[in-house]
């Protein structure tokens, strides 16, 4: 009796040392999923990043395009675009010229641009 729970307490004792040494596969696949994970969401950034750049260029060259198309038809500016040659010239920063004139930044830079482009063109 003595001999069989002496040998059932030291199996049980090198089972649980050897448990410390084996891999485990819980982790491995955790860790794998935390990979994937994380690998997705810099992918996923990466085109939000792209698509961004794609819609600020699409934007602006149509932008470009339109207020081109209005210098073209007619020879003075609209009164928008007019408003917003002054207050730049004013000093006025791009952020205080889009609350004043109700359009986005980027409408506004976009406009600016312009109006640089046409003074080196003339």
């Amino acid at each position: 009796m003595i001999p069989s729970i002496i040998t059932l307490a030291s199996v049980g004792l090198i089972l649980f040392i050897v448990s410390f040494f084996m891999n485990d596969r819980l982790r491995d696949v955790e860790d794998q999923v935390e990979q994937l994970s994380l690998q997705y969401m810099q992918e996923s950034y990466q085109m939000k990043k792209k698509l961004n750049v794609l819609e600020e260029e699409l934007l602006s060259s149509d932008l470009t395009e339109e207020i081109l198309k209005q210098s073209q038809s007619k020879q003075q500016s609209p009164p928008l675009v007019a408003k917003i040659e002054n207050l730049h010239q004013s000093g006025y920063s791009l952020a205080e010229i889009a609350k004043k004139t109700n359009l986005n930044e980027y409408d506004v830079h976009s406009i600016v641009l312009q109006f640089k482009n046409e003074g080196l063109s003339k």
